[in-house]
């Protein structure tokens, strides 16, 4: 059986991507635990809290995989989990100042390099690639929904 050319260059350009180390080896933490403050941080930034069963669902990993990387945070005084006034049972996650001060320098280094990115690769291509990545996405999003109703 042969394989589209196509399929090959697009599996293999996801799993570029996904190698891209946007801190430059300098980050501290997973991407996982950078999405788990990230998230963290916008609902801080929304004068809100956020519980476990909201990163789970947001970064579409179990509650439990949440679970065990807010403890490591927490261990390392990165997170700190706040019982709700309301009821007991609800933890919210909320950022230490040690993690602000660290998410803070690796959003600098991730943007930094998305600078030099922008200044070598061009800024008007790396639109392009974007807007093309997201059509392409849409594309194929489209042709999947259509082979599952199909089934």
């Amino acid at each position: 059986m042969e394989i589209n050319k196509y399929l090959i260059k697009l599996i293999e350009a996801a799993k570029g991507l996904e190698k891209l180390d946007f801190f430059m080896g300098q980050a501290t933490l997973s991407k996982t635990e950078f999405r788990i403050l990230q998230e963290v941080i916008m609902e801080q930034e929304r004068g809100k809290d956020i519980i476990s069963s909201e990163l789970a669902r947001r970064l579409g990993i179990t509650r439990s995989a949440v679970s065990q990387i807010v403890t490591k945070l927490e261990n390392e005084n990165i997170v700190k989990r706040t019982a709700a006034q309301f009821d007991r049972k609800i933890a919210y996650i909320r950022l230490s100042d040690y993690a602000q001060s660290m998410f803070v320098k690796q959003c600098e280094r991730a943007n930094s390099a998305m600078e030099e990115l922008g200044k070598q690769f061009g800024t008007e291509r790396l639109d392009k690639f974007i807007d093309e990545y997201d059509a392409l996405c849409k594309a194929f999003c489209k042709i999947v929904d259509a082979h599952n109703e199909e089934a």
